[in-house]
């Protein structure tokens, strides 16, 4: 693993990231928005293609080198991958309150201790394992407290499905990150992935592909702007500080998510989300100190 150059002080990284949780949590919300218009696929397709055309430039002009054959590589693979992350959450956000959609993505790094052990043949404490199972526990409170409310949207068990789906991918996803990190930079990581996903969601746009109306071009605009600033500054962060300081303020999602949920969607939080969101970030807090190389990579699942 690289080293990490350590600030005397946390707290300027701990800012610099909780402000990029917040972007990225707007950015979710302006998605939101944006999904029941012109849909997920085309919501992330022109997302892809317009973070693409800011970033390339940015990195070629910045980039004093190209990227190594093994790195395009993991690049084209996350890319892929990312694309099915992406797709899958905003399809469940679409149909989900803002708060519910980002507490189940939490599991995310749960999962990834499973794929480490498996791919990475990394060894899984008794400690992590519990905490797995008390973030499983609150995936099911949220669930069957969806379950339990009457008139709720046949739509919502899709989408609460495509969440988790979407999580079980971003693990896969997580440990993808952790091999990139090791062979190309923050910058030419965003220019690849999004090139990645365009091109990939593009294939089918013969068929699913629209236009974007022209009253949405400055929601789109914002997403991806939100995006890249979210996903830099939180490169920055963690380039600075070690991620023991980092992960609690990556839960703030959450607190965000209830608030632009209410603000712009006057969307309530059940009891049942609120426990459940709870013990998924408890079990994911516990599995972080019992796993701290894991714990390496932003979680936010925004970051797709």
């Amino acid at each position: 693993m690289t080293s990490i150059k350590t600030a005397p002080s946390p707290l300027p990284a701990v800012l610099v990231c909780t402000l990029g949780i917040f972007l990225l949590s707007a950015m979710d919300a302006s998605v939101k928005a944006l999904v029941v218009v012109i849909g997920a696929y085309n919501a992330l397709l022109w997302r892809s293609i317009l973070a693409t055309a800011t970033a390339g430039p940015i990195w070629a002009a910045l980039s004093s080198r190209r990227p190594s054959a093994k790195a395009v590589r993991l690049h084209a693979v996350r890319g892929v991958i990312v694309s099915f992350v992406a797709l899958a959450f905003f399809f469940g956000l679409g149909r989900l309150p803002l708060a519910e959609a980002i507490a189940l993505s939490f599991v995310a790094p749960l999962v990834a201790l499973f794929l480490a052990a498996l791919m990475l043949k990394e060894r899984i404490s008794r400690t992590a394992v519990g905490a797995s199972l008390i973030g499983m526990a609150g995936v099911l409170v949220i669930i069957f407290g969806k379950l339990g409310q009457s008139g709720y949207a046949p739509d919502a068990l899709l989408g609460m499905a495509a969440i988790i789906a979407s999580a079980v991918l971003y693990a896969y996803n997580l440990i993808l990150a952790r091999q990139q990190a090791l062979v190309a930079k923050p910058l030419e990581i965003v220019f690849f992935q999004n090139l990645v996903v365009g091109i990939t969601l593009g294939l089918a746009s013969p068929w699913l592909g629209t236009g974007v109306p022209h009253d949405q071009w400055p929601l789109l605009a914002g997403v991806t702007a939100l995006a890249l600033a979210g996903h830099f500054l939180m490169s920055w962060a963690y380039a600075r500080a070690e991620a023991q300081y980092l992960i609690p303020t990556e839960y703030s999602a959450f607190v965000w998510a209830i608030v632009l949920g209410w603000v712009f969607f006057r969307e309530s939080v059940t009891w049942s989300t609120m426990t459940g969101a709870l013990l998924i970030i408890a079990g994911c807090l516990i599995a972080s100190r019992a796993k701290p190389k894991l714990a390496a990579e932003p979680i936010e699942a925004a970051a797709v």
